[in-house]
């Protein structure tokens, strides 16, 4: 860490536009965590179908996959202040609708297409967050905005689904679920539109073909920015024990549901707490090898959540994994806000979203896939020593990783107008 001038954590969080921001998507995040619990309960209880829930995941991924390159071009082009509005008053949309499906015992077909605008609302939503960053926090203060936003987000993953379930098990009402989500993203409406941005003038390209794919031939040709994203891509793809928790809970530790709670909780609680130290540190010095170590130090937790049949060992393991997951995070997140040219900035991060959010998924499916066919401690294992694999590769194929020192060194030094 720099010891060459004083640093102040809360530098961002005394930029107005920031904290609104900030705010904005804690209960912008709580909201939708709220609705995820709603919508897995009902769905259930009208189908009896474990199928049914799968669905649900699909129909809100399919949006992200089919649109990130209109998406991107859309975020470059228009006011993305105004682009994340929208996008806000989408999910809030979607939200009313499936109240309105609940409370009217509509066919499920319809609770899906909801569900289906959902998606292609937060298609929208993740690159229009993302790339409005850097136009209302200063450079100096960024990576310390990042690490309370990130912060923020897990807490908002913890919390989220605990008032969820609240408030269905008191009211046995999916539908002021909902109805509270779409009120909480009305709210993160009301508070981006008091934000003034800083952003420079952005020329206005035509949607073309070639356009739409600068984004991904961006990310192709910056070396340092394409090793981050495989990075987090494959750590989570490989070494993802979330899907799992459950068969662990159960069958291997024997805690049951309470253990459960407690080893869903873990990994969120390790992130968070080193998020906030983050934020209170200095910018990395060494953030390249900071990166290598922390994605090592996932597999290796990983492995060790793997193999440990004490509760308290596997909570350990799950919260250590959570921590280096979260320096991941901050150092993948600042480099690709800031170190993508501004103009460009949305194509990115519609590129960034695409691979990070369908990883989910299909780290979810591959774990579910081999513990199917060599057992649930084989996957978890097998996992984190993949992910030390893809960390050796990495560090082979692009060593300008371990050469990065400050973050701002990937900064392009000049961006068109």
């Amino acid at each position: 860490m720099s010891e060459a001038a004083p640093h102040d954590p809360y530098r961002a969080l005394r930029e107005s536009g920031f904290r609104r921001y900030l705010t904005g998507n804690l209960v912008g995040t709580i909201g939708f965590q709220m609705q995820g619990v709603a919508v897995g309960w009902e769905l259930y209880e009208r189908t009896h179908s474990a199928f049914a829930l799968g669905i649900v995941g699909l129909v809100q991924v399919v949006p992200i996959i089919l649109l990130f390159l209109p998406v991107g071009h859309l975020v470059d082009r228009y006011d993305r202040r105004t682009v994340l509005m929208a996008a806000l008053a989408g999910l809030a949309l979607a939200a009313a609708g499936l109240a309105l499906v609940s409370v009217s015992r509509a066919p499920v077909p319809l609770f899906y297409a909801c569900l289906f605008l959902s998606g292609t609302a937060r298609a929208l939503l993740g690159p229009a967050k993302s790339a409005l960053l850097p136009e209302i926090v200063r450079l100096d203060a960024f990576q310390s905005a990042v690490a309370w936003n990130s912060g923020g987000w897990q807490m908002a993953e913890v919390i989220g689904p605990a008032i969820g379930g609240a408030l269905l098990a008191a009211t046995r009402s999916p539908a002021l679920v909902y109805l509270t989500h779409a009120a909480l993203a009305l709210v993160f409406v009301t508070l981006v539109a008091g934000v003034r941005t800083t952003g420079a003038r952005r020329p206005v390209v035509a949607a073309t073909l070639d356009s739409l794919l600068d984004g991904a031939r961006y990310v192709l040709r910056t070396r340092i920015l394409i090793a981050a994203i495989t990075l987090d891509l494959f750590a989570v793809l490989f070494g993802g024990a979330v899907a799992l928790l459950p068969v662990y809970a159960k069958d291997i530790l024997r805690v049951g549901p309470a253990g459960l709670g407690g080893l869903l909780a873990a990994q969120a609680i390790g992130a968070v707490t080193t998020t906030l130290v983050l934020a209170h540190l200095p910018p990395l010095q060494r953030a390249g090898p900071a990166l290598l170590r922390a994605v090592a130090l996932f597999g290796v937790a990983t492995i060790g959540f793997g193999l440990s049949r004490v509760y308290a060992l596997s909570l350990l393991a799950l919260a250590v994994a959570g921590a280096a997951d979260s320096v991941s995070v901050v150092v993948r997140m600042t480099l690709a806000q800031l170190g993508t040219p501004n103009e460009l900035r949305g194509r990115v991060s519609a590129v960034n979203s695409l691979f990070i959010g369908t990883s989910n998924q299909l780290g979810e499916f591959e774990s579910g896939a081999v513990a199917g066919l060599f057992g649930p401690v084989f996957s978890v294992v097998a996992g984190g020593i993949g992910t030390l694999v893809v960390v050796a590769l990495v560090a082979l194929k692009w060593p300008e990783v371990g050469r990065l020192r400050r973050l701002e060194e990937a900064i392009p030094r000049a961006e068109p107008v």
